[in-house]
């Protein structure tokens, strides 16, 4: 089946407008403080929206998300909000994992590995900006690519097939870390999927693909 098109309401950015693809409305939103916009899949709708008050498309949802964590993507990312995610050379290898501001790019956190695998960076890469979200009182949604690294996190457990060694045991403490604070934590952060398909790559992707 063909993937069906969207349609992006820029009420206020760069430019205004009804745009087509997700890029052309990334251009006019990344980086713009307070932007306002929305996708639709219908272009009637996308161009009836744009002659309305924005207030009446996207406000309920942001109040909404703020309640709730969800691993359901939204239309369009919340671009103040953070990004996390890991790469990994060779299994195991060097892993890194790094968390950023998805509205400017700029990085809150990075940790590396020699001796790792990319989903146990997935996992304490979340757990890493869970807890960078709670000692600074912020309020951001966090996004992931991993919904097996979600799992992991909502179950307080890395359930990595990674033996313990004495090259990795430092490793393994700093996951032991990461599962205790989780069980010794609560935290209201909104966990969300990143939409890779109409997205594009996470704004913490190491590139490397």
């Amino acid at each position: 089946m063909a993937k069906k098109n969207k349609y992006y309401v820029v009420w206020k950015g760069r430019e205004k407008g009804v745009f087509h693809t997700w890029e052309e409305c990334k251009r006019q939103i990344e980086g713009y403080e307070n932007a306002m916009y929305k996708s639709f899949d219908d272009i009637a709708q996308a161009e009836k929206a744009y002659g309305e008050s924005p207030e009446k498309y996207i406000y309920a949802k942001k109040a909404s998300l703020k309640k709730n964590i969800s691993e359901t993507p939204s239309s369009l990312p919340v671009t103040d909000s953070i990004a996390t995610d890991a790469a990994c050379s060779g299994n195991p290898g060097k892993m890194e994992y790094q968390g950023v501001y998805v509205k400017d790019g700029r990085r809150l956190f990075y940790f590396s590995h020699p001796n790792a695998t990319n989903n146990i960076g997935e996992f304490l890469a979340i757990v890493h900006g869970l807890a960078y979200l709670k000692k600074h009182n912020l309020p951001q949604p966090l996004y992931t690519d991993s919904r097996n690294a979600m799992l992991w996190v909502r179950q307080k457990k890395c359930r990595t097939r990674l033996k313990r060694t004495e090259k990795n045991k430092d490793l393994f403490e700093y996951i032991a870390r990461a599962e205790q604070w989780l069980e010794n934590n609560t935290y209201s952060t909104p966990v969300l999927k990143w939409n890779t398909e109409e997205w594009g790559e996470i704004p913490a992707d190491f590139g490397r693909k």
